[in-house]
């Protein structure tokens, strides 16, 4: 035998249908290789070319004047080029014909690649084999890596026939999907078909895993499932008695597949035995898969439990779209049907009030593209208790208002128009007030600048700035709401006939279409923008002039009639009606910056910005357009100081949407003036002198702003608004606002034309409302987890939740920050008049709302974190919605928790379970929560 250099790939070629001995090798031969022996196996020496010049010596040698034509011979057992490699040393068996590489050998032939300590190859009978090899200490090393294509198997000894395909492994271990398959021994056919005998299927990725299902008999076909004869569980290598006549495991690859989802079982002390969450998984194609589940209760004697069902689809084209719909479904029973007589700290039974609930939930989101149209929907709506009796999501259980929109937009390529279609719809939950905005279209022109229109060139001059725009807009409002029937002319309330004092909600059902469609309001607004430019007086103030125009049509208007019998005022409905809204005005402001040095160790200055503005605009009087404002003689009626009212003129658009003229002329002066005070300091993190300094903030925000109304008769000053905001350390942020008063109120709170100045205990102004925003973000050294979690999702949402959109630890689990604050404190003031309080009432506060709220995390080890969230309410002394929780990373296994300590939805979660989705259903969960009572 002969020695050939390491590192050296040794090309077979075919002649006569059968592998021709390396022309490399019969060089060697006849020069003797530095005198090495037949069978002799030892080092190379310096004195051996290297690989590469090898290499090409073997080309040209195979290139030369020889009458054999490699290319024109026939297919032999060997059908491509093998590529061997070993850092040791490769010796060939000329006689035997078997090639043995020593050390970390490896070869490639075609899709098949093997590496291992030893690797022989007998050309005889087409037969790769392959072991690893022990070390010092006795402990095999660099056991057999085989693959072919996408498949890869670690073994303890590999044999395999590349001309049949067929092979046979020892201690195979292979890696099916989410799973490995381990086998004391492994066949695998032509078909990559693998045979296990002995074998264990487990979803842990260590050598020795934590646990696996047993089976003596298995069969694995790649890229689809696992079927196994009769097996058990393995849990820390107890046997348990876990375990059916067969095994089935899907193992989809990159492409989705359809299957069953199995359900949960349980019993609920008020519905009975349940099965959850089972269902079917349909790949409709790789751009949709629907998840189709149901729910079913056994109830008692004759009385069913009731059932439910859920479709969730998720739909993606790349570049294209994204989005995802759900439907839900419910149905309960009417009354109670089970009843504990056990002491129990359940929440009491609450009846629904409606045994049959739904909720529909749909987004959709486009996919930008210039010049495009685009469509777009956010829909969540539904019946109003089903959250409360369904939900398990936190945020949906406590939210009550809802919105939904669908809309289709589109701006037309070349040309300055686009255009808008819409449909809306809000929904409270807790009142049952919805709202539908159908249709809601808009169509726009973008805007344009007249001198373009005349052909002028640009110069720089001031009509260049001027612009116009317009945009029109149609809507139809819907309400399920009934407004109060009343009528206030002048701050004194008119009697109707057939007036109302209270509103009225419509039920939402087929059988009210008609009331909610007589219930409607349509519209047509268009709107006029005039921009007139910005400029510059004195070089430091700018200054903007402005114009703006609307009309609005309405499809109805009002008509008022007095009627001397009743003394009341008789409402009718007139056919179409038209208004137009005009303003003028103008806005100057400034900046003003004082700046204060100081050149210490650590503060270089301090920056004091002042931002003053002042506006002005105008609006006619509306009042004496009869087209606006119906004129009514009221008679004898009254006000509410016994004056005569006599003739009023009253809107023909009272209580209609926006677009409606606020009446008298108005000639409205309104100024601001906004601080903002910065410090520049030297920079601790910087060390190469480009950045020596930062800014840091010391009030982001200390405004006030009022308004003065030269046409009001009275009250001409408005409300001062102020506003204070700051951040300290980058981490607590606080907010003040307030609402100031400068005029007198009498005894009975109302107010007096008269300042705070001209009384004898004279003040400036007075504070009527205030709000205080505290918020707090504390962790030691946070930074942004930008790595993805490798653990799997918790297979046992919080409380059975089907759907695992709410875990605390969805998506990512930044286990090196060791622990997390966040809380806010918010506080609300109301300047109310002092009201003694009845017998068994408490004393009315100004302080309407004082609450707080903290929530977080805390890391105990690297593996075990808890989560914590709760609140207090200062004004109704009771601790707010809490709720606690922890994850434990067991490798394989997760164990989760959540506990409700009180309310409506005390209870607690436990489970234990694989973290594989594939053994979702491997899991032992105890649960109690206000959904099993």
């Amino acid at each position: 035998m002969a020695s050939i250099a390491p590192n050296y790939n040794l090309y077979f070629f075919r002649l006569s249908g059968r592998p021709v001995v390396p022309l490399l090798l019969l060089l060697g031969l006849w020069l003797g290789l530095n005198g090495s022996a037949w069978g002799q196996r030892r080092p190379l020496t310096k004195s051996v070319p290297r690989p590469a010049q090898l290499a090409l010596d073997t080309a040209r040698t195979s290139q030369s004047g020889d009458s054999l034509r490699v290319s024109a011979a026939p297919k032999g057992d060997i059908e491509t080029t093998v590529h061997y490699v070993a850092k040791d040393s490769i010796q060939f068996d000329v006689k035997e014909r078997i090639a043995h590489l020593y050390t970390k050998a490896k070869i490639n032939y075609g899709t098949l690649s093997l590496e291992a300590a030893r690797i022989s190859i007998d050309y005889n009978k087409n037969l790769l084999s392959a072991e690893g090899a022990p070390d010092s200490t006795g402990k095999i090393r660099d056991r057999p890596i085989f693959k072919d294509k996408d498949q890869t198997y670690q073994a303890g000894r590999i044999a395999y026939n590349f001309k049949t395909k067929k092979g046979k492994i020892a201690e195979a271990v292979t890696q099916q999907g989410e799973g490995y398959v381990h086998a004391e021994v492994v066949k695998k056919n032509a078909l990559n078909e693998v045979f296990g005998r002995n074998g264990s299927y487990t979803t842990c990725n260590l050598e020795h895993p934590h646990f696996y299902i047993n089976a003596s008999k298995m069969k694995v076909i790649p890229r689809e499932k696992v079927v196994t004869g009769p097996f058990n569980l393995v849990i820390g290598d107890i046997p348990t008695p876990l375990g059916f006549l067969f095994g089935y495991f899907p193992t989809p690859g990159k492409k989705r597949a359809s299957g069953l989802i199995l359900p949960t079982f349980g019993q609920t002390t008020d519905r009975g035995f349940f099965l959850r969450n089972g269902g079917y998984y349909w790949a409709a194609s790789e751009y949709v898969g629907v998840r189709l589940t149901g729910e079913v209760y056994s109830g008692a004697a004759d009385q069913f439990g009731g059932w439910g069902a859920q479709a969730d689809v998720q739909y993606r084209k790349r570049y294209a779209y994204n989005g995802s719909f759900n439907a839900s479904f419910s149905q309960r029973p009417e009354s109670q049907i089970l009843r504990s007589t056990s002491v129990s700290l359940d929440q009491p039974y609450v009846r629904p009030p409606s045994p049959r609930t739904f909720w529909i939930s749909w987004n959709h989101s486009p996919q930008p593209r210039p010049g495009g149209g685009q469509f777009r929907a956010s829909v969540s709506l539904g019946s109003q208790a089903y959250n409360v009796l369904n939900s398990f999501d936190t945020q949906r259980y406590l939210s009550s208002t809802y919105q939904s929109n669908i809309g289709y937009s589109k701006v037309i390529r070349n040309s300055p128009f686009n255009y808008s279609i819409q449909a809306s719809q809000s929904q409270n939950t807790g009142t049952g007030e919805m709202n539908v905005t159908l249709p809601d279209f808009t169509v726009g022109v973008a805007r344009q600048y007249p001198y373009e229109w005349l052909g002028l060139t640009p110069r720089g001059r001031f009509y260049e700035q001027f612009s116009l725009s317009y945009d029109l807009q149609g809507q139809n409002r819907l309400t399920n709401v009934e407004r109060a029937r009343q009528l206030t002319v002048d701050g004194t309330s008119i009697p109707l006939i057939g007036g109302t004092s209270q509103g009225r909600r419509i039920p939402v059902n087929i059988n009210n279409v008609g009331n909610l469609f007589r219930n409607a309001e349509s519209s047509l607004v268009h709107r006029f923008g005039i921009s007139l430019g910005s400029y510059t007086l004195l070089k430091h103030i700018s200054f903007s002039p402005s114009v703006s125009y609307g009309d609005t049509w309405y499809t109805k208007s009002l008509k008022y009639k007095y009627d001397p019998l009743a003394r009341a005022v008789r409402i009718d409905t007139a056919g179409f009606g038209r208004v137009w809204n005009f303003a003028a005005g103008a806005s100057a402001s400034t900046n003003i910056y004082g700046l204060y040095v100081i050149k210490g160790k650590k503060v270089e200055a301090i920056r004091h910005k002042i931002s003053p503005s002042i506006t002005y605009s105008h609006s006619p009087n509306y009042r004496k357009n009869e087209s606006f404002y119906d004129k009514t003689d009221l008679f004898d009626l009254r006000d509410n100081n016994g004056r005569l009212l006599g003739e009023r003129r009253i809107s023909r658009f009272e209580g209609f949407g926006s677009g409606v003229p606020g009446g008298r002329a108005s000639n409205l002066l309104t100024f601001r003036l906004q601080n903002q005070v910065e410090m520049k300091v030297r920079a601790k993190k910087d060390t190469t002198g480009n950045t020596p300094f930062e800014k840091v903030s010391l009030i982001d925000d200390l405004g006030f702003g009022t308004t003065y109304d030269f046409e009001a008769s009275e009250f001409r000053l408005g409300s001062i608004n102020g506003s204070f905001r700051t951040q300290i350390a980058r981490k607590l942020n606080f907010q003040l606002t307030g609402i100031f008063d400068a005029y007198q109120r009498d005894s009975a709170n109302n107010r007096i034309n008269r300042f705070l100045f001209d009384q004898k205990k004279w003040r400036l102004v007075r504070l009527d409302r205030a709000n205080l925003s505290i918020t707090y973000q504390f962790n030691p050294e946070q930074r942004k987890a930008n790595q993805k979690n490798t653990l799997a999702p918790n297979n046992t949402p919080v409380l059975g939740e089907p759907q695992s959109s709410t875990q605390q630890y969805e998506e990512y689990v930044d286990f090196s920050i060791p622990w997390t604050l966040n809380s806010s404190f918010s506080a609300s003031y109301f300047n109310q008049p002092p009201v003694l309080p009845r017998a068994g009432e408490k004393t009315t506060s100004s302080l309407t709302t004082v609450t707080l709220n903290v929530n977080g995390s805390v890391k105990l080890t690297d593996k075990l974190r808890f989560g914590y969230s709760s609140g207090y309410d200062f004004r109704n002394r009771a601790v707010s919605y809490t709720s606690l929780d922890f994850y434990r990373d067991l490798h394989c296994w997760e164990i989760s928790g959540s506990w409700i300590p009180f309310g409506q939805r005390q209870g607690y979660s436990f489970t234990i379970a694989a973290k594989s989705s594939l053994l979702q259903d491997l899991k032992l969960s105890r649960n109690r929560s206000f959904y099993n009572r």
